[in-house]
């Protein structure tokens, strides 16, 4: 098994999947924390419906790299969702509204304008990056690398107005904190978070990545800063072991990396309520 692993990590498709598959789960953490606090935790399901109906509006239309494509309309999106819809539609609705109109759209465009023999695989491939990421162009990877490095850099650099932002909107506005603003700046790094994210796990699985990671650091930490580097270790962990995993015994590398989330959350989850037992 271990000759097995060092042989496959001499192919370049393999080690481009670990270094994309370890900085787009290391971004979905940072900024996970967040989004389940402020009880967002669902715009990245959203959002990766905007992103499958974007790829394949941008497929139809003959795009060599549709993520410069993917990633402005998501982002809009994103601004919209965040923003609450107007006042007309609410948040939740609108982001019914474009979740589903995206992922209909989408799947009827790729139907109808195939430009492959098998859309059943390309579009299970697109929903639960089946194998999206172990096919990853040297372009996407500069790409992937250039715009993690990015959120990371933002996120550290911001840090204290996104807590003060996550915890009490109000008393940050009031304080002087321009809240519309550090607003604008969580969509726009959701919605790059969202189109890196696509290739790993999928579009149906992206919620996975930002949900998991947290929701397990947030059973046995009690600050901010100390849930927020736990759950990005645990992501990355989860992210690496999962796609180690799959290529080892061929199993679906989304669906691998979110089994092994909820294995962890489990584990996580019983030391939680032993720890609160032994307090």
């Amino acid at each position: 098994m271990i000759d097995k692993l060092v042989s496959y990590l001499q192919y370049p498709f393999v080690q481009y999947a670990l270094i994309v598959g370890v900085l787009v789960s290391l971004c979905s953490s940072l900024l996970g924390v967040t989004l389940v606090l402020k009880r967002f935790s669902f715009i990245g399901d959203g959002l990766s419906h905007v992103a499958f109906g974007a790829m394949a509006v941008s497929a139809v239309i003959g795009l060599s790299k549709n993520m410069l494509f993917i990633l402005p309309v998501t982002i809009i999106c994103a601004v919209f969702l965040l923003k609450g819809g107007n006042k007309r539609i609410s948040g939740d609705a609108a982001l019914a509204i474009l979740s589903v109109g995206a992922l209909g759209i989408g799947y009827l465009l790729m139907n109808m304008f195939s430009t492959s023999s098998n859309v059943s695989g390309d579009v299970c491939t697109t929903l639960f990056g089946s194998t999206s990421i172990l096919t990853l162009k040297p372009y996407e990877v500069g790409l992937s690398i250039a715009l993690s490095v990015i959120v990371v850099f933002i996120f550290i650099f911001f840090y204290n107005k996104i807590f003060a932002l996550t915890f009490d909107e109000n008393f940050a506005t009031a304080t002087g904190t321009k809240t519309e603003v550090y607003n604008l700046l969580i969509a726009i790094l959701t919605a790059v978070i969202i189109v890196l994210a696509m290739n790993l796990v999928g579009s149906l699985l992206i919620s996975a990545l930002i949900i998991f990671p947290s929701l397990s650091a947030m059973r046995v930490c009690k600050n901010f800063l100390q849930v927020t580097i736990v759950s990005a270790i645990l992501s990355v962990i989860c992210s690496f072991f999962g796609i180690i995993v799959s290529i080892v015994i061929g199993t679906p590398v989304g669906s691998t990396i979110v089994l092994i989330n909820i294995i962890v959350f489990v584990l996580f989850y019983i030391i939680g309520l032993v720890k609160g037992r032994l307090v």
